[in-house]
């Protein structure tokens, strides 16, 4: 059956957006939530328990504070407090913990360690997944049950300054607001004043009842020059300053024999040693959560502080103001806050916060009855309603006393089961519609039809569908279909489907694909067996070195050092291509005594070109792959990443201090300078004024935000955000931009230039190297500096010499990108991402460039490489469209294996909260990657086909 090439592209790029939807709905775990449309009321609330013939007591707990205040430091990490310098950061709070009435705990965040989903935490106690980083950026409003929805329904008065994130989630709960946006981290000091300058009106007021008062400065500063700055302590102190106001304030309103108030001193997140956050570190996951009050006994010197969960606050606070607990809350409640309280009186908040997680546990988990925190928990119930009998009877032995404390820990054992089985509930991915999602991707880029230039495919659906395998690999799939919704635990999507849907779906995607891609490889295993047809060395190392990276995946520490391998590959790689070189023009040379004919493509070019130009070209092409190796090297020196040697000091750390700004100043200089000579000389001249212009832009930039210096900069001169500075280099990255655009529209509808069309496509890639000179910091421009220069060379004297086919240069520049992904410091850890890049040349949050300045500096190695293959391939003029084809689907496919080697990883190591933090962006960026691969390269090959001469 023929089918027009355009409309078979439209159906391969939908079922690829099929595929990554399942995929991706697999991924993101459904959030563990109660089935009860409703939220928890204080009529709800179980009766005590009570064995006998009386009726059960609906008592209810007086609650243990009249006002709270809730100050929360955005990216508080836990050594600012208890650590050694706790005492030069936060004295005053660092008194309190050692000498004041308080509680000091170490509250272990969940990744993703971001502040949206850090607050949902706080709020309603449940652990908000992955996919919630994504809604950071635009938080919705908050519709399930939370302990601001709790307050507000109880009469509680909230009050509410800080970050505006608060204020999109919880619309209409505050009864005064004046929120501040949060993205915004090139600002680190109006952001704290907005929220202090409220204060002290506030404090000598009485019309509230919680106060949340959440300060961003110490996390913009994080962003900004990371955890050892100079302006942290600074920082630190100014909180330090505030606590004590608002202590001071609380204990003069302090009436006697009234509830006392609770302070609560937290941070919703860490912060790790780059100053970012979002992964799974300790000095992420680590926060201080000082509780202080009049109600908890005084210490007499610094004890170790214990550890808890942060979604352990909300039910504490829930039950201290004497609000239900949130339905999804799987808290548990923090012991030490009902020490100075009765017996019964904890027993009966350890039953109701015991009540609401068994009935979360009923919801969530279907055969909830063998879980051993249910179990527990309904022994202690039973245990406790014997001792309320006795209680009430009025039995004051020291058996009774005993019995209680008995019942109080079997209650604290319940709740921590319970607490800890729902939390690993949240880790359960949906495999099989993981698998199934990229199982069809796999199939539909395995098909070189969708990649071709030709007019039309011709598809044999109708022999397939006539043919014994095709029905016996139907047979195979509905019995896997069968043994995973009768095995699994809990129903998978798919399982949920009418059985003729998934019928329908199998015949149609095995017709389609699978079944053409059997009689297909049967039909070319035969051609191969009557041809020659064999794998070069480099060939043999570009496949081995590709599964060999897609086989270390299956190990957790290859994962977080997932660096090291693309280093070593590309090691390898060089050495390879140095082996070439040298067979190229030595052994080949011995061998046939005529240089001309081995070193050079043609006669015309030896006529050309003179004996000295070719001399040195040979020892050029020589000293390339070395060269490249010392590129290489270098920039593994410059920046430290993947997690176990992250914090380590490196050249980057040494060239950003303060003392060596003058040697960044001229390193900076240099590279500009140099990636404007690599990039120029392929552009027109107005482009060439464009670029010098705004490479100049760059330097004036990082000279207004303190990176770098002018020669006619003096030091007292305080640094500006470079606002006009940035503006000034985009005006010119739009301008380059645009002319590349229009010469290769030129080229692609009023003349067939190929010179024309080359000349676009370059002048739009350096357009793209301006855009990136200007985002990275200044000690990373030797990283783009070294990749021009690698491109350069081995365009030059590599690919070009040793006629190196599109298949093989593609799979060097899928290297080279992944391997400069490292280099810029990124890694495998959301924490590494820069997100005060996105801000460059703005005054205040805009979400659009925001997050693509932010996504474009994250990924610009691999971009840029890309990139450059593009303009490579389409500066070839004796290449055939159908060599360029092969190349872009070798990169579509050798995409495909990484981010099906995470599914593996996903399935066999089971390490759900790592995987999480660790695994996920690079599994979205590869995933994502297959769909944006295989568009670009239909639409170059389209292109393509609308030059190539017609065939008869």
């Amino acid at each position: 059956m023929k089918v027009r090439s355009s409309v078979f592209a439209s159906f391969i790029l939908i079922s690829e957006v099929i595929g990554i939807a399942l995929f991706l709905r697999g991924f993101f775990p459904v959030p563990v939530k109660s089935s009860l449309s409703a939220k928890n009321r204080l009529s709800d609330l179980p009766a005590e328990p009570l064995t006998g013939g009386s009726v059960n007591s609906s008592r209810l707990p007086q609650p243990l504070f009249k006002r709270v205040v809730i100050m929360l430091v955005d990216a508080l990490r836990e050594d600012f407090v208890f650590g050694p310098n706790g005492r030069m950061y936060m004295p005053y709070t660092r008194h309190v913990v050692e000498r004041g009435s308080s509680n000091s705990f170490v509250a272990k965040a969940r990744p993703p360690t971001v502040t949206m989903p850090r607050i949902k935490a706080l709020t309603t106690g449940s652990i908000p997944g992955f996919i919630d980083v994504v809604m950071n950026l635009n938080s919705p409003a908050l519709l399930e049950d939370n302990l601001i929805w709790q307050a507000k329904t109880a009469g509680k008065r909230i009050v509410f300054y800080g970050d505006d994130t608060w204020v999109r989630l919880f619309p209409k709960h505050f009864m005064e607001y004046d929120g501040t946006t949060s993205f915004f981290v090139s600002d680190y000091t109006e952001v704290d004043n907005n929220v202090t300058r409220h204060l002290d009106s506030t404090l000598k007021r009485d019309d509230w009842d919680i106060l949340i008062l959440h300060y961003l400065g110490l996390d913009h500063i994080g962003h900004i020059s990371g955890p050892h700055s100079s302006l942290i302590q600074p920082k630190l102190l100014e909180m330090d300053d505030i606590l004590k106001k608002i202590h001071s304030a609380l204990i003069s309103k302090e009436a006697e024999g009234s509830l006392p108030y609770l302070l609560v001193l937290c941070g919703d997140h860490g912060m790790s040693e780059t100053g970012s956050h979002g992964g799974s570190s300790e000095p992420e996951v680590n926060t201080p959560l000082v509780l202080i009050s009049p109600a908890f006994k005084r210490k007499v010197g610094m004890e170790k502080p214990g550890v808890v969960e942060q979604v352990d606050l909300t039910p504490t606070l829930a039950l201290g103001l004497g609000l239900p607990i949130s339905q999804n809350s799987v808290g548990r409640l923090i012991p030490g806050v009902l020490d100075e309280t009765s017996l019964r009186d904890q027993l009966r908040f350890l039953h109701l916060n015991g009540h609401q997680l068994s009935c979360l546990l009923k919801d969530s988990i279907l055969n909830y009855e063998k879980e051993a925190g249910f179990e527990q928990f309904r022994v202690a119930e039973k245990a406790h309603g014997s001792w309320m009998k006795l209680y009430l009877e009025g039995n004051t032995s020291e058996v009774l006393t005993n019995m209680g404390k008995k019942v109080l820990k079997q209650y604290l054992e319940a709740l921590a089961a319970m607490s800890s089985a729902l939390s690993k509930q949240l880790g359960k991915y949906d495999l099989y519609s993981m698998i199934a999602g990229m199982l069809l991707l796999v199939l539909l880029l395995a098909m070189p039809e969708a990649l071709s230039g030709e007019a039309a495919v011709d598809l044999p659906v109708l022999s397939v569908l006539l043919s014994l395998p095709f029905y016996l690999l139907c047979l195979l799939l509905a019995s896997v279909h069968v043994l995973v919704c009768t095995s699994a635990e809990s129903s998978c999507y798919f399982c949920s489907l009418s059985w003729g849907l998934v019928f329908a779906a199998v015949t149609k995607l095995f017709a389609k694909s699978h079944g053409h891609l059997f009689f297909d490889f049967c039909a070319h295993l035969d051609s191969l067996s009557g041809s020659e047809w064999s794998l070069s060395e480099l060939d043999v190392l570009l496949l081995a070195g590709t599964v060999g990276h897609t086989l270390s995946l299956a190990a957790s520490s290859f994962v977080e050092e997932e660096h090291q391998t693309w280093y070593f590959l590309l090691n390898t790689l060089c050495l390879a291509v140095f082996q070439d070189v040298c067979r190229k023009y030595f052994r080949e040379q011995r061998g046939s005594g005529d240089e001309e004919d081995h070193i050079l493509p043609s006669k015309d070019y030896h006529s050309a070109h003179p004996k000295a130009e070719i001399f040195s070209e040979k020892w050029l092409a020589l000293a390339t792959p070395p060269f490249t190796l010392l590129c290489c090297r270098l920039l593994r020196s410059l920046n430290q990443t993947g997690v176990q040697w992250a914090h380590l000091p490196d050249v980057g750390h040494w060239l950003n201090s303060s003392e060596h700004r003058t040697v960044l100043s001229l390193l900076a200089a240099f590279c500009l300078v140099l990636i404007y000579l690599l990039v120029q000389r392929r552009c027109s001249w107005v482009s060439k004024v464009a670029l010098a212009l705004g490479l100049l832009g760059v330097y004036s930039y990082r000279a207004a935000v303190g990176n770098v210096l002018f020669p006619w900069q003096h030091s007292s001169r305080a640094t500006s955000k470079g606002t006009v500075e940035a503006r000034f280099v985009y005006v010119f990255v739009l301008g380059i931009l645009f002319t590349g655009s229009k010469d290769l529209l030129r080229s692609q509808i009023i003349t067939a230039d190929a010179k024309l069309k080359s000349r676009g496509l370059w002048e739009i890639y350096s357009g793209l190297v301006l855009l990136v000179s200007l985002l990275f910091r200044a000690h990373n421009l030797p990283v783009l500096c070294c990749c021009l220069l690698i491109q350069t060379l081995m365009a030059q004297f590599i690919w070009k010499r040793l006629h190196y086919d599109a298949a093989q240069t593609t799979i060097m520049h899928y290297w080279f990108g992944q391997a400069f992904f490292y280099f810029q410091g990124n890694s495998n850890n959301i924490a590494t991402v820069d997100i005060s890049v996105g801000f460059v040349g703005l005054e205040s949050y805009v979400e659009a460039p925001a997050i693509f300045l932010t996504a474009l500096s994250t990924y610009a190695g691999p971009l840029l490489w890309v990139c450059h293959l593009v303009c490579y391939l389409s500066s070839e003029r004796d290449r055939s469209p159908v060599a360029v084809g092969h190349g872009c689907y070798c990169l579509a496919l050798l995409r495909s294996v990484p981010a099906a080697a995470y599914i593996v990883l996903v399935t066999v190591l089971r390490y759900h909260l790592f995987i999480w933090s660790v695994f996920s962006p690079k599994l979205l960026y590869e995933s994502m990657h297959l769909l944006l691969t295989a568009g670009v390269c239909l639409i170059f090959n389209t292109m393509e086909q609308s030059h190539s001469p017609s065939k008869s």
